[in-house]
Parts: structure tokens; C-alpha cells; sequence
């Protein structure tokens, strides 16, 4: 909504003045697509392009002072709930299908997966969730919490980034790894079908022994507290904890991924 009341206050402006789309996007340094998107709030309208329709359309600063209100959001506004849940719980189970786990990414890796997006981030937004994600990693220090990470193969496997980049990853999960209090655990492909298969979910565990669910898709993200559904989970858990290579075997199986490349 923000795009869309600024990019509509944008082309008003534009219109009262006089001013071209062709002349606001030749001046700005944009196409005229590019503007013709942000005027109608399919694309975020970027600073550079109000400072220029401010001054060409006598805005004197009403344009710009829109900036504030179109800061990016750090997180999709449907995880910010279980971004607060993992923070204050001290039990995480994370089952990971397609991706290294979030708590897990490196700047690199992070980067890469952001720079994929689609539609694509504007640099603006990509540097705010790198920053925001790698906050959340200090969560991993606490040893008062307790970490079980299993991910499938595959996810290790994933062309994310270069080699240099993959390389760093996987490295960071080995030395993440040796905590007393982190457990990761490789799902290995070899293993064919198995519980997990349905897709990826986190467990969260509470002080107060509150137990949550999340589960995250393409476009939404469910936090929940369902008895019915945590105990589905659960069962699926203690089932994929079998099946998966132990941490000392995961260990060298990422050890050995790293020396591969």
C-alpha cells in the first residue's frame, strides 16, 4: 500500500506540473517502464526518482519525505511472528528440504539466495534482510538453548553461489556444528522416500514448555500451536532423527562435500 499511495502521489505531481513520464525517467536516470511501475506501485519507487520529480514538479519535499515510509521490511511481514518465537525459545527443531537452515547461512550464501529472488529485491532491500538474517545468528551462542538441525542432501548439494561461496558454507556448518548444544544432521539421498518427504518444518519449544509449529511456502508462513498437527510433526521428527546420519557421520559427510570442490 505504501508503494502504491506514493507512486500514485508521484504521477499526480507529475501530471499538475506538466512534466513527461519520458522527461521524469531521462532526468532520474530510470526507462519509462521502470517509472511507469513505480507510479503504479508494481515496483518500489526509489529515492533517486522522488528527488527528481520533487524538484521538477515543485513537490518541495512532500515527494521525498515519502522515503520514510518505504524502508524495507527486514522479514516477510508472515514470518515476523516466528522470527519472535524463535528468539524466546529454547528448544529449535528444523527440518530443511531445499536450503541451508537460516540460523546456519553465511553472509555469502545469503546473498546469493536473495540475489534469486523473484520478483527481484532492490539492492536496498537485499542489504537490509542480509543484515537482519545474520542477526539472528548470535541466537546459536546461547547455550541455554538447544539446537537439532537435520538437512536433506540435496540442500548441500545446491549450486548456491560459486564455489568459494559453497566452500565457506559448508565449512561454517562443520565449525557450527562442534557446539555442545547445535546438532546437525544430514538427510542423505540414498535414503529414498521417508517421513520428511511432505516438507521442511520447525519445531519450537518454550521455557515455559510451549510448543509451536512453523511451517513456511512459496508465498505464506504458518506459526501454530494446533495439538493435533504438533503432534503429527513430532512423530515425523523422531523419525527423521533415525534416518538421519548421525552428527559425527554428517560431519564428515560435509567434510568430505567441502574437499570435493
Amino acid at each position: 500500500m505504501a508503494w502504491q499511495y506514493c507512486g500514485s502521489q508521484m504521477k499526480l505531481w507529475r501530471e499538475r506540473a506538466g512534466v513527461r513520464r519520458e522527461d521524469l525517467a531521462s532526468e532520474a536516470g530510470y526507462s519509462y517502464e521502470a517509472i511507469k511501475s513505480m507510479e503504479r506501485g508494481v515496483r518500489k519507487p526509489q529515492l533517486a526518482a522522488l528527488r527528481v520529480a520533487d524538484e521538477l514538479c515543485g513537490a518541495k519535499g512532500l515527494l521525498v519525505a515519502a522515503t520514510e515510509f518505504l524502508k524495507p521490511e527486514p522479514f516477510p511481514s508472515y514470518s515476523q511472528d516466528f522470527m519472535q518465537a524463535e528468539a524466546e525459545a529454547v528448544v529449535v527443531c528444523w527440518y530443511e528440504t531445499q536450503f541451508i537452515p537460516g540460523l546456519l547461512q553465511t553472509e555469502g550464501y545469503v546473498r546469493a539466495l536473495l540475489n534469486a529472488h523473484c520478483p527481484p529485491l532492490d539492492d536496498e532491500t537485499v542489504d537490509e534482510r542480509i543484515v537482519a538474517r545474520l542477526a539472528r545468528q548470535p541466537l546459536l551462542d546461547r547455550q541455554s538453548k538447544s539446537f537439532n538441525f537435520v538437512v536433506e542432501e540435496a540442500a548441500l548439494r545446491r549450486r548456491v553461489g560459486d564455489a568459494d561461496v559453497r566452500r565457506a558454507q559448508l565449512e561454517h556448518l562443520m565449525v557450527a556444528g562442534r557446539a555442545r548444544h547445535v546438532n546437525i544432521q544430514v538427510m542423505p539421498a540414498e535414503l529414498g522416500s521417508h517421513p520428511g518427504l511432505k516438507g521442511p518444518f520447525i519445531l519450537l519449544e518454550s521455557s515455559e514448555r510451549e510448543h509451536l509449529g512453523y511451517e513456511e511456502g512459496q508465498t505464506t508462513g504458518v506459526l501454530y500451536s494446533d495439538s493435533e498437527k504438533l503432534s503429527i510433526l513430532r512423530q515425523r521428527h523422531e523419525m527423521i532423527l533415525r534416518l538421519a546420519l548421525s552428527p559425527e557421520e554428517s560431519a564428515r559427510f560435509i567434510g568430505e562435500l567441502m574437499e570435493a570442490l
